[in-house]
C-alpha cells in the first residue's frame, strides 16, 4: 500500500510553513504539530492561543496504536475562596442573527494548551523543546499577515476580540484589521521565549501562574493556584467506526462524530445517499460561532499528529505584558452540558481523527474547526476521500451541507440533483450564496495529498512534493 507522504495542513500559511520547517529539521509529527500549534498562538489568535484548550490524536506507525489526549479547559474553583462576579454579555452576529455570548474574567476556565503541547512533545517528540518553540517566538517578534478569511472571522467576533485590551490589537484607530494587514501582539515574543526556556510549567506553578490568577481574579473570575497546579493532561477513550472498509478513530466528542460515521447508510453511492447522510448529520439547537483551529501532520515515518485548539471567542482578559488572551469557555452556553464541578473538563465538539486502512496503515489525518459543524465538515471530507475517490484538496474544498432541525443549509455550488433528492425526502433546503466559514474548516493530510480549508485561509504542504 502506498504510504501517506509527510506533510502539514493548517489554517494559516505561517502555521503550515512552521510545521514543514520542523519536519525538514528531522522532527517527528509530534514536534511539527506542537510547533505549528504554537505558531497558531501567534498567527491565528482570532481562533486560538496559549490561554485556550484542545485535544490531540496521535497515530504511531510502528505499533498502529492511536492515542487521544484531552487538554481542554477545566472548571475552576478548587481553591474555593472566590465567587465569580457577573460576566460581560455581548452580541455576536452569526448567520445574520445576533447571538448572546458572555466574556470577561468570570468566563475564563483553566487553560490547557501549554500543558497539552508539553505532553505531546514529552511522549512523541524528538527535537529539543527549545527548538520546537523557536519558530513561534520568531513569528511573535515580527507579527504575521492576517489572511482575508481570518479577517472575515474577526469581523464576526469583533465584539469579543476587540473588547478591552483587544481593541488596540484588532481594531487600531477604530478600524478592524483587514486581510493582509499585520497582526502583532506586543509581549507575546517574551512569553514564547520564557516558554522555550522554562517549559509549560511556567503557566501552572511558575510566575506566569501567579500572574494569571491575579489577572483573572481582578476581572471577577475564580481561577486560583490550586486550579493551575492541579491541572493534568488526560488520556481519553478512543472511539472507532468503519467507513468504506477503513477504521476512523477519534475521541468521543459532544457531537458523537465517530458514532455518526457508524450510523451512515450502508449504501453510500451517489446519487441517492444525500437523504440518509442528512438524517445521520441532523443537528439541533442554535448554531454558534466556531472559533477553533486545527493542525494535521504526518512525518516521514508515517506517524500522524492532529491537534485542535480554541479560545472560544476569547474572554478579552489579557495577561499583562505577554500578549496572551484567555479563553471564554465558561461563557459558551452550549458547552455547559454538565454541572460545573471544579476540576471537571468541559465538553467540546472538537474531534481530531485518523483513518486507518485495512492493512493497518494510515490513510488520512484530519481535524476541523466549526463548533457543531465540525462533524459535518469531517464526515463530508472523509466521504469525499474514502468513498468518492477525491484528492484531499478536492474533498476539503468542495461544497458541503449542514443540517439543523429539519433544514439543510447548502453552500453555493452544491450538486442540484442531490438538493432535489433532499427536498423529495422532505427536507427544507436553504442555499447559501457562497462558501462560508460557517461550514467548518478542515485541515487534512492523506494518501491523496494535503489541504487546509479555503474557508479559513488554510494551506496544505507536502514535505517533498
Amino acid at each position: 500500500m502506498t504510504s501517506v507522504a509527510a506533510g502539514v495542513a493548517a489554517s494559516h500559511p505561517a502555521t503550515t510553513r512552521t510545521g514543514i520547517r520542523i519536519l525538514e529539521a528531522g522532527g517527528s509529527a509530534a514536534d511539527a504539530a506542537v510547533a505549528s500549534v504554537l505558531a497558531c498562538c501567534v498567527a491565528e489568535t482570532v481562533y486560538t492561543g496559549l490561554g485556550g484548550g484542545g485535544f490531540a490524536t496521535y497515530f504511531d506507525a510502528a505499533t498502529g496504536e492511536v492515542t487521544c489526549l484531552d487538554f481542554f479547559v477545566a472548571v475552576p474553583g478548587l481553591d474555593g475562596d472566590r465567587k465569580a462576579e457577573p460576566m460581560v454579555t455581548i452580541d455576536v452576529f452569526f448567520g445574520g442573527l445576533p447571538q448572546a455570548y458572555s466574556i470577561g474574567g468570570a468566563s475564563v476556565a483553566v487553560p490547557g494548551v501549554p500543558a497539552g503541547l508539553g505532553e505531546v512533545h514529552r511522549r512523541w517528540g524528538r527535537l529539543p523543546w527549545r527548538d520546537v518553540v523557536a519558530p513561534a517566538a520568531g513569528l511573535a517578534r515580527t507579527g504575521v499577515l492576517l489572511p482575508a478569511a481570518h479577517a472575515r472571522s474577526l469581523a464576526s467576533c469583533a465584539p469579543a476580540l476587540a473588547w478591552g485590551e483587544g481593541a488596540a490589537l484588532y481594531q487600531p484607530g477604530g478600524r478592524l484589521l483587514q486581510g493582509d494587514e499585520l497582526l502583532f501582539h506586543p509581549g507575546l515574543a517574551t512569553a514564547m521565549d520564557v516558554l522555550a526556556t522554562d517549559g509549560p510549567e511556567i503557566f501552572y506553578t511558575g510566575p506566569y501562574a501567579a500572574l494569571l490568577v491575579d489577572t483573572v481574579r481582578a476581572a471577577g473570575g475564580t481561577i486560583g493556584p490550586a486550579d493551575l497546579a492541579g491541572y493534568r493532561v488526560e488520556s481519553t477513550v478512543v472511539d472507532c467506526a468503519m467507513l468504506a472498509g477503513h477504521r476512523v478513530l477519534a475521541r468521543h466528542d459532544l457531537n458523537r462524530t465517530v458514532d455518526t460515521i457508524g450510523a451512515l447508510p450502508a449504501d453510500l453511492s451517489r446519487p441517492g445517499r444525500a437523504p440518509g447522510v442528512a438524517s445521520a448529520l441532523r443537528n439541533t439547537g442554535a448554531q454558534r460561532v466556531g472559533d477553533t483551529t486545527n493542525v494535521s501532520v504526518v512525518d516521514a515515518d508515517g506517524n500522524a499528529c492532529v491537534i485542535t485548539t480554541t479560545l472560544g471567542l476569547g474572554a478579552g482578559i489579557w495577561l499583562p505584558g505577554l500578549g496572551i488572551n484567555l479563553n471564554s469557555m465558561l461563557g459558551e452556553g452550549e458547552l455547559l452540558t454538565e454541572e460545573l464541578v471544579p476540576g471537571r473538563r468541559m465538553a467540546s465538539y472538537m474531534c481530531p481523527l485518523v483513518v486507518v486502512g485495512p492493512t493497518g496503515d494510515l490513510v488520512v489525518a484530519a481535524g476541523s474547526a466549526g463548533a457543531s459543524r465540525i462533524r459535518t465538515a469531517l464526515v463530508d471530507t472523509l466521504l469525499g476521500v474514502l468513498v468518492d475517490g477525491l484528492s484531499v484538496p478536492e474533498a476539503v474544498g468542495r461544497p458541503r451541507f449542514h443540517v439543523v432541525e429539519e433544514t439543510v443549509h447548502a453552500e453555493a455550488g452544491y450538486a442540484p440533483a442531490e438538493l432535489a433528492e433532499l427536498r423529495g425526502a422532505g427536507w427544507q433546503v436553504v442555499q447559501w450564496p457562497d462558501a462560508n466559514h460557517y461550514f467548518g474548516g478542515v485541515s487534512a493530510v492523506g494518501l491523496a495529498g494535503a489541504a487546509g480549508d479555503p474557508r479559513r485561509g488554510g494551506v496544505g504542504l507536502l514535505l517533498h512534493p
